[in-house]
């Protein structure tokens, strides 16, 4: 019998041809989803070498972003309307989210449909068909725009081949390393990696050693490798420091004169005791009949760092200073932010300042705005100023003692207004001289530190309200820089209300000032409890984020309708474009561009999310090498999450948080009710829920991974007795990483493998040992296998 010409056509066919074919046919039929073997019929090509070969083709047109893998080996033309883009989000369980933006829902990545983006990449989605009430699902069809060319992994030596082993998952799959490109790296190194090459999801990206950091463990080594992974440079350019040594530390006296001169006003600064680089003083003088004028003065930066520099770009470019554990990285060089910006004690400065005409009552009068010239008369840290507050006698006491008073009229007028009253511990460690950690405890910020908070969230209103508003009160058409902070998601308070009520809590979900009302009810009531750093932190979580914006709509949280950020330009790069408005509105210049100042808007509030992390990032780390100390030891902690994985539980005097997988309560097999937030005892019904007490021992710690496991101690809280009614078991159903990248829990991320930094083996998969890999993919790799670049499997 003689073949078809069809079953012949194949073999004078390549892949790119029948490619176009198969894409003609797709085009007359775009809803239609086509199977592989259904295209290869209609094709002709039904022997196994013209199957081969039609697979070819779909891969050709899938790489190309004309269709999309729906699922294996089942395909449909990728429309517009079926498309979307975003960052790509991803969690240590391997998949991924890609978040649109403009308050479009996000969309789940299964793990084989991530292709080759990183996490943070900006990627094209292909939209999968979704049933009703579905969540959105897609495939990453192309990657727009890398996040960053460089990584920072641990190096792990095969007997042919070397791999980066990111430590999350978050990042990606682990890198490939030919031999020939490990620059000095070794075995057990952290290194830094550039990406060189990513051509197929089924293999790892390739990259090349740039940097060695050091061995895995050493102090140094850890934080070079915060500082790689979030992109915060170790050093100032050249030609930033040579600008900088240009700038005289005196005073020029012709400037002096063009200035209003205040040295001879009580001035003063209250910072942390270790602070080197102060923003802002406060200054005071009694007008007679009640009235005070108070001075608010902030460095004047934009004096010596000016447009068109090299200083003016790189602190455009890092946006904001970053505050790890153990150092500092500067928007500014040292001399600027340290010496000739900072405001320093018995030392004349440039400042730009907002007066007000007050009364003890918090009633603002009047009020100027310029530049001046100040002589900080006094230093006071928070702790010395507090002291003062409380009754210790100074020769300031009575002017810090007035301040204190409208400071308070003014946070009660704020609270009244519907402000949110978060007053959130802040993590600190006590280091020794080679930066181990001897003490952890929570600050709570006292009178001090609120009187000079409120002074400067009224200069930053009234900033942006010279500037935003006109004579009659409404809004101008002036170019601003505004800090705004939008009204809480529906859903996240609906899930914090879900959270808060075991707990005997109650939260309004609808309704602007009720929600205010009951938010502010529930962070009053919880104070002083065990319970409340974890539900202050969680109430934060459901709070939108506050960005920098042209675009005036108001701060929720400090229930501002106007509001931006002057009082920081020594660490913040938008004060900086603040002082610059400020001035151009004084001068009366020509309105500037609002689309520059929205484009350095949107890159500050990056740098600064990035700069949250990054500062996480070390917390996590310090608190991992706190607790390593106390292997074996027991606390008294509370329930602060619930995950697939089990409990996490927050040690409340230290801030440290620690999983406790279910398979450590050995009373009975636990799961968990997601709808309740607790996880309940098969057998006995006995149940565990958020903020119950939990007495538990240290059983492991990841000081490279970052992250901590706590067992049950014997003896343990046993939690509440019961079963409730309908009960189901199961997970989570959404396992997204909230805008902070957390999962609904007061802690800091999220668990996988060991725990919540992410992991490679235990029980999240393969574990990545010598002769392996890990990564997107299927196939695995033995360690005498071939010299080309390995297949990937899973970690």
């Amino acid at each position: 019998m003689k073949k078809s010409k069809k079953n012949k056509a194949h073999r004078s066919m390549d892949a790119a041809s029948l490619a176009s074919r198969i894409l003609r046919t797709m085009e007359r039929r775009p809803s239609v989803v086509f199977p592989l073997a259904d295209m290869a019929l209609e094709m002709g090509m039904m022997e196994r070498s013209g199957k081969i070969l039609t697979k070819a083709a779909f891969s050709i047109l899938v790489s190309a972003g004309h269709i999309s893998e729906v699922k294996p080996e089942v395909y449909q033309l990728a429309m517009e309307e079926n498309l979307a883009q975003g960052t790509l989000q991803l969690t240590s369980s391997g998949t991924g989210y890609v978040v649109p933006g403009g308050g479009k829902d996000d969309v789940f990545i299964k793990e084989s449909n991530l292709g080759t983006a990183f996490g943070g990449d900006l990627v094209e989605v292909q939209l999968f068909p979704t049933r009703a009430k579905r969540k959105l699902e897609g495939q990453i069809l192309r990657v727009i725009k890398r996040a960053r060319d460089r990584y920072v992994g641990t190096l792990e030596f095969t007997t042919q081949h070397a791999f980066l082993v990111t430590d999350s998952r978050k990042v990606g799959p682990d890198f490939y390393i030919p031999l020939k490109q490990l620059g000095g790296g070794k075995d057990g190194d952290m290194v830094v990696v550039e990406l060189t090459k990513w051509e197929d999801a089924e293999s790892h990206p390739q990259g090349k050693v740039m940097e060695v950091l050091g061995e895995r463990g050493e102090h140094d080594t850890e934080i070079h490798a915060i500082l790689h992974e979030y992109g915060l440079p170790y050093h100032f350019p050249e030609a930033v420091e040579k600008e900088t040594e240009a700038i005289p530390e005196t005073l020029d006296p012709k400037e002096i004169k063009r200035r209003r001169d205040m040295r001879k006003t009580l001035t003063f600064t209250i910072d942390p005791v270790d602070a080197k680089d102060f923003d802002d003083a406060l200054s005071i003088q009694s007008l007679g009949d009640g009235r005070w004028e108070i001075g608010v003065h902030i460095a004047d930066v934009t004096h010596y760092v000016r447009p068109g520099t090299a200083l003016e770009e790189e602190a455009q470019n890092r946006a904001t200073s970053v505050y790890l554990v153990d150092r500092v990285v500067p928007m500014l060089p040292e001399k600027l932010s340290n010496k000739v910006c900072s405001l320093r004690p018995n030392e004349d400065k440039f400042t730009f300042s907002v007066l007000f005409n007050m009364d003890e009552e918090g009633q603002v009068h009047d009020r100027w705005f310029g530049r001046t010239v100040i002589h900080s008369d006094r230093r006071f840290t928070y702790e010395e100023a507090q002291a003062v507050l409380e009754g210790e006698e100074d020769a300031l006491s009575t002017e810090l003692l007035t301040m204190n008073c409208m400071a308070q009229a003014l946070r009660k007028a704020r609270m009244k207004a519907g402000a949110i009253a978060f007053d959130r511990a802040e993590v600190k460690f006590r280091l020794d001289a080679n930066n181990e950690p001897i003490g952890a405890y929570l600050k709570q910020a006292g009178d001090s530190n609120k009187l000079i908070e409120e002074f400067m969230l009224l200069a930053n209103k009234h900033v942006a309200q010279v500037v935003g508003r006109q004579g009659d009160g409404k809004r101008s058409t002036r170019t601003m820089v505004y800090r705004i902070h939008d009204q809480p998601d529906p859903t996240k308070l609906e899930t914090l209300s879900l959270f808060v009520r075991p707990l005997g809590y109650a939260l309004a979900t609808q309704g602007t000032q009720a929600v205010r009302k009951s938010i502010n009810d529930l962070l009053k009531r919880v104070k002083g409890t065990p319970e409340a750093n974890m539900l202050e932190t969680l109430t934060v979580r459901t709070m939108a984020k506050a960005v920098y914006s042209t675009q005036n709509i108001g701060h929720y949280g400090l229930a501002f309708d106007d509001y931006t950020h002057f009082t920081s330009p020594i660490r913040r790069y938008p004060d900086m474009m603040v002082h610059r408005l400020l001035q151009g509105f004084l001068d009366g210049d020509k309105n500037p561009s609002v689309s520059v100042y929205e484009e350095l808007c949107e890159h500050s509030s990056s740098r600064e999310q990035n700069a949250s992390e990054a500062e996480r990032s070390s917390i996590k780390y310090m608190q991992a090498k706190y607790m390593e100390k106390y292997l074996g030891e027991e606390f008294d902690g509370i329930i602060s999450g619930v995950t697939d994985w089990g409990v996490f539980v927050e040690l409340p005097h230290m801030g440290c948080e620690g999983l406790v997988r279910l398979r450590e309560f050995t009373d009975d097999y636990y799961y968990v009710e997601e709808d309740q937030f607790r996880i309940v005892g098969d057998r006995t019904g006995r149940i565990r829920s958020l903020g119950d007490p939990l007495r538990i021992v240290v059983k492991q710690v990841d000081v490279l991974k970052k992250t901590i496991d706590f067992g049950v101690a014997e003896g343990g809280s046993p939690g509440a007795f019961g079963r409730s009614s309908g009960s189901t078991r199961g997970r989570f159903s959404d396992t997204r990483p909230t805008e902070s990248g957390e999962r609904w829990s007061s802690g800091r991320g999220d668990a996988g493998g060991s725990s919540r930094g992410g992991s490679r083996g235990g029980s999240n998969g393969g574990s990545r040992g010598k002769s392996g890999s890990s990564g997107r993919g299927g196939s695995s790799f033995k360690a005498k296998g071939p010299k080309t670049t390995p297949k990937k499997k899973r970690r």
